[in-house]
């Protein structure tokens, strides 16, 4: 299978909730929500990917790099690339309604278990949807992250102690959540937590836990004191609050706050392997990559996904040996263009 033919496929089972456009920006899906879009104006998803493409690379050619090491070891896994599938979830709230769940996360977890990378999983306001996720996990026996809407407390633990039992291999809170319009839409009202609540969380489990949602320094700051594992720098893809910020423009000065005390995750606009080499020069341990997921499982299944990471992993180690970095500890700031 070629990758168009997965983009041809997608385009139509997606049934008109994402036109899978030859640059994923947001601008024809903006203010689809629910839906595939941004909210609002659509600016924040917009913004995301304006945000990255403002960032240029300095191109180095005399060196001795060749074979570039994209691994990298997280939660006890060595990865192929520095790359994990983001937790999208609510295929008949959000992607048209042809593919359901199951048959949407079945590829993504099993297509990142087959090139050696993790799956997140989530929760929606649909309960079935993370017991069919969790499912799926402990079905193939694929170590993935599990995670879980900013609902009450006791509400959250519950489920962490569900994702413990299917094997996850971490948990976390897209707090980010606590503005999501379909939640409240549906009647599953969500809210933000103090760090005292989110202290509650991460000491409820053994598993690493991680909070997805920080847009600030001083909120990545009041993370580290709650005691969590790593923090996803996120505007939730601009799908909770209009004209945010991309993260490739906060990444850098929060990453600098953590200083390596944790780890720092990112998304929001990554689709490409020279993204992703983007986003670890400014500062980010990892990546997640949503959208182009769910158009990679819905256009041809594990197949699909499995050839998307191929590409990533091909783009990223090109972009490597184009910069001078043999292995991931050597991507920093110096391969970033600075105009004067």
């Amino acid at each position: 299978m070629k990758y168009e033919e997965v983009l041809k496929n997608a385009r139509e089972k997606f049934n008109g909730s994402c036109r899978v456009c030859r640059i994923c920006d947001g601008v024809a899906c903006r203010g689809e929500v629910p839906g595939m879009g941004g909210k609002g104006t659509g600016n924040s998803f917009i913004e995301n990917v304006k945000a990255l493409d403002r960032v240029k690379i300095n191109m180095r050619t005399i060196h001795n790099v060749s074979d570039p090491d994209t691994s990298i070891e997280l939660f006890g896994q060595n990865l192929s690339v520095p790359v994990m599938a983001a937790p999208i979830t609510g295929t008949t709230i959000n992607m048209g309604g042809q593919v359901t769940e199951r048959e949407y996360i079945e590829p993504v977890v099993l297509g990142c278990k087959n090139k050696g990378t993790y799956a997140m999983v989530g929760d929606t306001a649909v309960p079935q949807f993370l017991l069919d996720n969790l499912d799926v996990m402990k079905e193939n026996n694929a170590p993935g992250i599990v995670f879980i809407k900013p609902w009450e407390n006791e509400n959250v633990i519950g489920k962490i102690k569900d994702a413990e039992k299917a094997g996850a291999i971490a948990v976390g809170v897209d707090i980010d959540a606590c503005g999501l319009v379909t939640l409240n839409l549906h009647g599953t009202p969500v809210k933000a937590k103090s760090v005292e609540e989110i202290k509650e969380l991460v000491a409820s489990t053994e598993l690493p836990f991680i909070l997805k949602g920080i847009m600030t320094p001083d909120e990545a700051q009041k993370a580290i004191e709650a005691g969590v594992y790593a923090i996803v720098v996120s505007n939730h893809g601009g799908r909770v609050q209009d004209y945010t910020p991309g993260t490739a423009d906060v990444l850098s000065e929060i990453s600098k706050v953590v200083d390596g005390r944790i780890k720092v995750f990112v998304d929001g606009g990554i689709r490409t392997g020279v993204d992703v080499l983007k986003m670890l020069a400014l500062g980010a341990d990892a990546c997640l990559i949503g959208r182009p997921f769910v158009t990679a499982s819905f256009g041809g299944e594990t197949e699909g996904v499995e050839l998307y990471i191929d590409r990533l992993e091909s783009e990223l180690k090109g972009a490597m040996t184009l910069t001078g970095c043999q292995d991931l500890k050597s991507i920093d700031p110096k391969v970033l263009y600075q105009s004067k």
